[in-house]
């Protein structure tokens, strides 16, 4: 199918189907008198792609589902090797979003008149310089 087609039914954009493709995440079309032509499977691949990125993966990890592993291994397989290594990331983020979100709440019960004061309050309590730690 040209590439105007599988716009239409995958619900990506041309540019995105070429991008995809130039990257190595979407197999290169075959070429017909200059124009691309996909296969009918090109549709069920930009749909893996679609749910992959939903999912947070990055496009190296889309990139290793489809050609990181030997052709045997199933699909079952290859979510379960890459969506653990994804989780653990996730939860790493989630306990740094409550940290955030605690530091956030205690500013909020800020009473100073200038961040100067701030700035000696922290100190105080050993929380001045966090970031570079």
């Amino acid at each position: 199918m040209r590439i105007g087609e599988l716009s239409r039914r995958s619900g990506f954009r041309p540019s995105t189907i070429r991008f995809y493709e130039r990257v190595g995440v979407l197999p290169p079309a075959l070429r017909h008198n200059g124009q691309r032509r996909f296969s009918e499977n090109a549709e069920l691949h930009l749909s893996v792609i679609a749910f992959a990125r939903r999912a947070g993966f990055s496009l190296e990890d889309i990139r290793l589902l489809f050609h990181g592993f030997e052709a045997a291994t199933p699909p079952s397989r290859r979510w379960r090797k890459l969506s653990r290594s994804k989780v653990e990331e996730i939860e790493s983020l989630v306990a740094q979003l409550r940290r955030m979100e605690k530091l956030l709440k205690g500013c909020s019960q800020c009473r100073c008149v200038k961040l100067e004061d701030c700035g000696r309050l922290l100190r105080r309590n050993g929380q001045g310089n966090t970031l570079a730690r």
